[in-house]
C-alpha cells in the first residue's frame, strides 16, 4: 500500500505534469513523433491535381469514374522508457536528486504520449532488471507506471546499460520510440546501443548534476562512490585537483556525446533544480526543425 506522502507526491506530479503537457509538450511531441506510416482510409472521386498513382483502378472500373485512394497517418506509436535506478541517481547537490528528475521527466514523456493516443511501457533497471511494465494506454496505466518508479526499492546499485538494452530487444518486437533516462555512468554498452538503434528510435535523456561537472572549492571532502562503495578524501581547495576532475568529466561527456552523434541520436541533457519541462519542450522543438530540414 502506498504511503500518504507518496500519494501526495504522485498527485502533485500528475497535476504539474498534465498542465505542462497541455500547455506546451503535447503539440511538440506530436510534431516530432509522426507515427509508423500511412494507412488506407477511403476512396473519393478524382480531382484535378491528384496524384495519378493513387487512382484505384478497380473502383474506377466499377463506377465508370476515376476514384483515388486516400491515406491517413497511422498515429499509434509505442513509447518505451528505460529508467536507470542505480544508486548514483540518488545524488543531488540542489533541492532535487537525479532520481527525482528521472521520475519527473518520465511522467512528462508518458503523459505526452497518452495525450496523443500512444502506448507507453517502461523498463526499470540498475545492474539487474528491476521491473518491466508492458506498453498500454491511458491515465490509470501511466499513474501506475509512475507509482512503481517512485516506490520501487532497487535490488541493484550499479548501472548496466548493456543488460537493459538486451532486455529491451526481448521486451518489444515492433519499432518503437525508446527514451533512455540515465546518468550514463557506465561503459561497454556501445555495441548494444548500436544494435538497438537499428531497430528503434533511441533518445538518450542524460541526467547530470552540476557538481558532477565541476568541484566547488570547499576544502577536504570525503567521497563515497554510491555504486561501488569505494571511498576517498579529496582536497577540493586544490586548483590542480579541481582542474583534473573537470578535464576528466569533459572527456567522459565528450566521448558519450560523440557516441550518440555517430549513431545519429538526438540526446537531451537535464539537471536537478532546473526547468526540465522547458528543456524537454526545447528538445522537441529543435528535433522537429531538424527532421523538417532532413525531409
Amino acid at each position: 500500500m502506498l504511503s500518504k506522502e507518496l500519494i501526495a507526491k504522485l498527485r502533485h506530479l500528475e497535476i504539474s505534469t498534465k498542465k505542462l503537457v497541455a500547455d506546451m509538450l503535447a503539440g511538440q511531441y506530436h510534431s516530432v513523433f509522426k507515427g509508423s506510416g500511412m494507412a488506407f482510409a477511403e476512396v473519393r472521386p478524382y480531382q484535378p491535381g491528384d496524384e495519378i498513382r493513387l487512382i484505384d483502378w478497380n473502383v474506377t472500373a466499377r463506377m465508370n469514374e476515376a476514384f483515388v485512394k486516400v491515406f491517413s497517418e497511422e498515429r499509434e506509436l509505442t513509447v518505451f522508457i528505460l529508467v536507470d535506478l542505480s544508486s548514483s541517481l540518488q545524488f543531488g547537490s540542489r533541492l532535487q536528486s537525479k532520481a527525482e528528475v528521472c521520475a519527473e521527466i518520465t511522467a512528462q514523456i508518458a503523459f505526452s504520449a497518452i495525450a496523443n493516443g500512444d502506448r507507453v511501457g517502461a523498463l526499470l533497471f540498475s545492474d539487474c532488471i528491476e521491473k518491466l511494465l508492458v506498453p498500454k494506454r491511458g491515465r490509470k496505466h501511466v499513474m501506475s507506471l509512475i507509482s512503481d518508479l517512485m516506490s520501487h526499492i532497487p535490488r541493484g546499485t550499479q548501472t548496466n546499460l548493456s543488460m537493459a538494452l538486451t532486455a529491451l530487444s526481448h521486451a518489444i518486437s515492433r519499432r518503437s520510440v525508446v527514451f533512455i533516462v540515465s546518468d550514463f555512468l557506465d561503459q561497454g554498452f556501445e555495441d548494444k546501443l548500436k544494435v538497438a538503434a537499428k531497430k528503434h528510435d533511441i533518445i538518450p535523456v542524460i541526467i547530470e548534476d552540476a557538481f558532477e561537472r565541476v568541484f566547488p572549492s570547499v576544502g577536504l571532502v570525503s567521497f563515497e562512490d554510491s555504486e561501488t562503495g569505494e571511498r576517498m578524501v579529496i582536497d577540493t581547495s586544490n586548483p590542480g585537483v579541481r582542474e583534473q576532475f573537470r578535464l576528466q568529466q569533459e572527456q567522459r561527456s565528450h566521448m558519450r556525446d560523440q557516441l550518440f552523434k555517430r549513431l545519429k541520436m538526438d540526446s537531451v541533457l537535464l539537471s536537478p533544480g532546473e526547468a526540465n519541462g522547458l528543456a524537454l519542450q526545447r528538445f522537441f522543438r529543435e528535433r522537429a526543425k531538424r527532421l523538417r530540414r532532413a525531409a
